[in-house]
């Protein structure tokens, strides 16, 4: 069945205040060489990664009632996001963020999160259906019941999860059956130290991939049906900005997803995407479209996946 969307995705929206220092963040103190104002979010600027990869992408959660004074659904409708299915509410705000962030790329965020978040529990199943995949991030446990309604509707849920709250985001842990999740957050929530054993942990029935991803350290994955646990190592590339890297893999696995692919062939894809974005500025400006990525993999330095030793059925 031919859908009109390939990836639907509520979660953060952000407008990002960016402030560039000539020393690492661990100096204390350093001289500004730069300031920038961009758009971000986790689900956000994973939405406008799969547009920029030629793929179709629909926002749904919350946005201003009034689209002419809605600065971030705006700029989501310029990035080829469609935004027409989004409820509309009057409190909806985007989140406010300052980004500080040093030569080497490394990057520190503080935001103010007091802002309407989830979507409407009212929406529709015809809005669910328009699309195979749904992406979620750690605000999705104020809607629930929409995640739980995705995936008995047969949807993919990709889970992008960065800190917990508790039982809701166990509760929203489970009814995901792709864990895309930071191996810094999985270890904190498993307690364990192990990638190797961290996938087990994260595993159950229900579910039909957990990847671990760690930055330049490469990403970690094991996937429904296949004996194997794999490891794909990440490009060596000179990052000058890491803002937005974690959402443009978001959204290259979620597109891949959303085309049929394999979880494996899903993250060599997203590996790809979110090395391009961190040689440029910007959470979004580095977004690259479908033909450089491909180029990269094809590249005679691509990386390749290989088995984590001594971790199989």
């Amino acid at each position: 069945m031919l859908r009109p969307l390939q990836v639907l995705g509520f979660g953060a929206l952000a407008i990002d205040d960016i402030i560039y220092v000539d020393r690492g963040l661990s100096a204390g103190k350093g001289k500004v060489t730069k300031r920038a104002t961009d758009h971000g979010g986790n689900v956000a600027t994973a939405l406008v990664a799969v547009a920029r990869l030629g793929g179709r992408a629909g926002f749904i959660g919350w946005l201003g009632d009034e689209p002419a004074t809605d600065p971030a659904g705006a700029e989501l409708e310029r990035e080829g996001v469609d935004i027409s299915l989004a409820p509309r509410h009057a409190a909806a705000a985007p989140i406010r963020s300052v980004i500080t962030v040093a030569p080497d790329g490394d990057r520190f965020i503080a935001y103010d999160d007091d802002v309407l978040h989830g979507t409407s529990d009212a929406l529709p199943d015809d809005v669910l259906i328009q699309a195979p995949v749904l992406l979620i991030d750690g605000y999705a446990t104020h809607s629930e019941s929409v995640v739980a309604r995705a995936r008995s509707l047969g949807l993919a849920v990709i889970a992008d999860i960065e800190w917990t709250v508790g039982a809701a985001t166990d509760r929203l842990l489970a009814f995901a059956d792709h864990l895309v999740l930071p191996l810094a957050f999985a270890r904190e929530y498993t307690g364990e130290d192990d990638p190797r054993t961290i996938l087990e942990k994260l595993w159950s029935t229900d579910r039909s991939a957990v990847v671990l991803t760690d930055g330049e350290r490469g990403t970690c994955l094991r996937q429904k049906g296949d004996p194997t646990r794999w490891f794909l190592p990440a490009y060596q590339v000179q990052a000058v900005d890491t803002t937005g890297a974690g959402d443009c893999f978001h959204g290259a696995y979620a597109l891949a997803l959303a085309e049929g692919k394999t979880p494996l062939d899903c993250v060599g894809y997203a590996t790809a995407a979110a090395a391009i974005s961190v040689t440029a500025r910007g959470g979004r400006r580095g977004l690259p479209d479908n033909r450089t990525c491909l180029a990269w993999m094809a590249g005679e330095n691509a990386p390749a996946p290989r088995p984590i030793p001594g971790c199989h059925d």
